[in-house]
């Protein structure tokens, strides 16, 4: 590899993993502030919490690279651009084409990088996460036993523990049920424990009391007992999938799109093999990023004044291609004989660059011509 390659690809790649982390944070805080709210408060351990935040991790880098790859392609020619680097590479005989040569390497390994994210990480990490969500959502004792909090598991019903003990005594029980409009009722308890059996999970309560009141006539009466047992196992609705989302399968069945999958799945044909495709498009639209980022600023040479005009057009095409990509996936996700329309936002995006990079190898091609 040349010093020029060298040099280039090196400052690209700084500035990728710069961007990368800072989009990454970004996301991830967005992401563990609504992880926080319905695990933390749900009574789940902060190891739970970070292993929720982790499994969600490669979804949010794969938003993030091809917007990194982007904003350190823009970066770096910029810098070169403007402390007149680009210049003396030109000046010494280096064309545009060869100068988007160490972009083109850096483009290779976001490709990789992607592809790795998006055919291996992204699907084994979501799957993972289901399972998780699934195992929390069972855990009724995790749900409800946080001390000292007022819970409100469904509408209508108001739970209260004042502490558990070691041995899984519930101490000081406050169940209030608002369901019934007309009848409301509230039971108050020394201690509890949670039973489980073939019939469901029961709050049993000791040495409680029953209040209830009638709405119409107002009159409230009270019931002392010794034990008693409530059905708490409707508190907690669980909706679990008896098979797998279309982004937890491997690419390769996705291709296929067999009778089983779309059954598992309830995805159509069309949709699956959509999936897969842009699961590719999708790596080769990192490499498109930083490639469109290059080509856009070095058309027009150096100027004093900055390439802030190439910048707004860059981000223009980066939209354009966005809009390309999700007509691309509509179209392919209606008819399954449409797939290749998943690579229409890559297609396009390459002959950006290329007519980019031919408006900078020819520039007397594009000047107004001047008659005397």
């Amino acid at each position: 590899m040349a010093r020029f390659d060298r040099y280039m690809l090196s400052q690209l790649v700084v500035m990728f993993g710069f961007f990368s982390l800072v989009l990454v944070l970004v996301y991830w805080i967005n992401r563990a502030v609504v992880l926080f709210d319905t695990l933390i408060a749900d009574g789940q351990s902060a190891s739970v919490f970070l292993e929720f935040t982790a499994l969600s991790l490669p979804g949010v880098i794969r938003l993030a690279l091809p917007l990194s790859a982007f904003a350190a392609a823009v970066y770096v020619t910029n810098r070169m651009s403007t402390e007149s680097e680009l210049v003396v590479v030109q000046a010494t005989g280096f064309s545009p084409y060869r100068m988007a040569r160490p972009v083109a390497y850096f483009g290779v390994l976001v490709f990789a990088l992607m592809t790795l994210l998006m055919h291996l990480l992204v699907p084994l990490a979501s799957s993972r996460l289901d399972v998780r969500q699934a195992e929390i959502a069972q855990n009724i004792t995790s749900r409800l036993l946080t001390p000292g909090a007022f819970l409100e598991p469904i509408d209508g019903v108001t739970f209260y523990i004042g502490d558990v003990t070691p041995s899984g005594e519930l101490q000081n029980v406050f169940l209030t049920d608002l369901r019934n409009t007309s009848r409301q009722i509230t039971y108050t308890a020394a201690s509890a424990y949670l039973v489980r059996n073939d019939a469901g999970t029961q709050l049993v309560m000791v040495d409680g009391m029953a209040q209830i009141l009638e709405a119409e006539t107002q009159r409230l009466a009270t019931t002392s007992f010794k034990d008693f047992a409530y059905d708490i196992g409707s508190f907690i609705t669980v909706t679990t999938r008896d098979g797998r989302r279309d982004t937890q399968v491997p690419t390769l069945e996705l291709l296929q799109a067999s009778p089983a999958l779309i059954a598992e799945t309830g995805k159509t044909r069309a949709e699956l093999i959509a999936r897969a495709h842009d699961r590719f498009s999708q790596s080769i639209l990192g490499s498109v990023a930083a490639l469109l980022g290059f080509a856009a600023l070095i058309v027009g040479g150096f100027s004093r004044f900055g390439v802030w005009r190439q910048i707004v057009v860059a981000i223009f095409l980066i939209i354009v291609i966005k809009a390309v990509e999700t007509a691309g996936l509509n179209a392919a996700r209606d008819d399954p004989n449409l797939w290749f329309a998943a690579y229409a936002a890559s297609v396009v995006g390459l002959l950006f660059v290329a007519a980019l990079l031919y408006m900078s190898a020819h520039p007397a091609l594009f000047k107004r011509r001047i008659t005397a």
